[in-house]
């Protein structure tokens, strides 16, 4: 008998005697007059030491031992409200920060230049706002600069306060038809997760505190917290946990390349309804959930596909054709690692596209990549949830597609033929 199943086996008979002992003493009418054991290990009954009387378990337990103790798996030791950032678990990588050093940055940067159309088939008065690459420099982006030209009324580049969103927001006036070209520079690097480098600088606690609440779309407790509790079970350290949650989705959701863009992002829906995936706001959205339900801080991240992929043809342009190539990833935030990419839906959407099976090593490789890499020929707009755009009073879930206002009513990018709109994009030398 191995030597865990002889533990095991004591354990429970050990148990059993104490029950036995207890319902003896029970049934003979003398529990409620019986004395407690003497610190010297006698017994109740008579004075006579523990150790003849027969019942072994009460002077283990006198003695403070806990090798008998076996509970049942213990429920996920964080949520949204007790994140792993104010408390990580005893042992694990978060509770063990090292030294701050300053990050080094990539060597190479790919430069690309995006340009976006709008030929307003309409007239009269109209308000275009578009999203604009982030507006902070980062070890894997940086923007160079924008330029525009058209028949327009006026023009700016507006950030959100919370400075999670900058918008191009434009506006026509007049009865002519609207028309304006956006020209803007930006510059790229691969990123890379490291899992020997624990020296990022802590992120801004109100920066984390909004990417562990709810938004419209994507909840943090009720059935998101239940599937997050299943799926960690009893992993205690925090990036295992992302690694777990990050799986699961990978194999428990379906790709749709028939929705629009990058899908409309209703977490919400998938988990009332039980059928997991769409696109990749639904997909990276679905992680986004579960992390932030057990604890773990994460956000979409919204963006455009902007060059060819060299992992495969479906993740990249085929063209410079950018006007349908909206994709959305997703990363989350551990103490001393700082922001972990990941993108589940791309390799969903591999699985989808380009044909291949569960057990095929491209596919297998694909999937260990995508944890912790993300191949910089996409350009990020924002991260920000829940938008008011300047100008306007009701909300959108996320800004990734052009907004249009106008007398015929209101109108997003979905179709960019009821708008009129186009992007390219092609790299550039310096």
């Amino acid at each position: 008998m191995k030597r865990r199943d002889f533990l095991a086996s004591a354990a429970a008979l050990s148990l059993f005697v104490s029950e036995a002992w207890a319902a003896k003493k029970q049934s003979s009418g003398k529990s409620g007059s019986a004395k407690p054991a003497s610190s010297k290990g006698k017994s109740s009954h008579g004075g006579k030491p523990t150790a003849k009387s027969g019942h072994k378990p009460s002077s283990r337990h006198a003695r403070g031992s806990h090798a008998a103790t076996y509970a049942p798996p213990a429920p996920v030791v964080h949520t949204a409200e007790d994140s792993v950032i104010e408390k990580p678990p005893a042992g694990t990588t978060a509770s063990r920060l090292p030294p701050v050093k300053a990050p080094e940055p990539p060597t190479e940067w790919r430069t690309y230049e995006i340009v976006t159309t709008v030929n307003l088939k309409g007239s009269g008065p109209s308000k275009l706002w578009l999203p604009l690459p982030l507006n902070q420099d980062t070890l894997y982006q940086r923007t160079l600069g924008h330029s525009w030209e058209g028949n327009l009324s006026n023009a700016s580049m507006r950030r959100l306060p919370d400075g999670d969103l900058e918008v191009f927001h434009c506006e026509w006036r007049d009865g002519n038809e609207g028309k304006l070209q956006l020209k803007t520079l930006v510059t790229t690097a691969d990123r890379h997760f490291d899992v020997t480098k624990r020296t990022v600088a802590p992120e801004r606690e109100d920066i984390l505190r909004r990417n562990l609440q709810a938004s419209q779309l994507i909840p943090n407790d009720g059935l998101a917290f239940q599937l997050g509790e299943r799926i960690i079970g009893r992993i205690k350290d925090p990036v295992a946990q992302a690694k777990a949650i990050y799986e699961w989705v990978v194999d428990n959701t379906t790709y749709d390349p028939s929705l629009s863009s990058g899908g409309i992002g209703d977490v919400r829906s998938q988990l009332i309804r039980g059928q997991y995936g769409g696109r990749s706001a639904d997909i990276n959205g679905l992680f986004v959930a579960i992390c932030r339900s057990i604890g773990i801080p994460a956000r979409c991240v919204y963006g455009l596909r902007v060059a060819p992929s060299r992992l495969f043809r479906s993740l990249g342009l085929a063209s410079d054709d950018g006007t349908r190539s909206q994709h959305v990833r997703a990363e989350f935030y551990i103490p001393g690692y700082g922001w972990i990419p990941v993108d589940p839906s791309d390799v969903r959407r591999a699985i989808a596209i380009e044909g291949l099976s569960d057990r095929d090593s491209k596919l297998i490789s694909l999937k260990k990549i995508l944890f912790g890499v993300w191949e910089m020929n996409w350009i990020a707009y924002n991260v920000g949830s829940d938008v008011t755009l300047p100008g306007k009073h009701s909300t959108l879930p996320f800004l990734l597609l052009p907004q249009l206002e106008s007398r015929d009513g209101y109108r997003d990018g979905t179709n960019p033929g009821a708008i009129g709109y186009s992007i390219s994009a092609r790299r550039v030398e310096l």
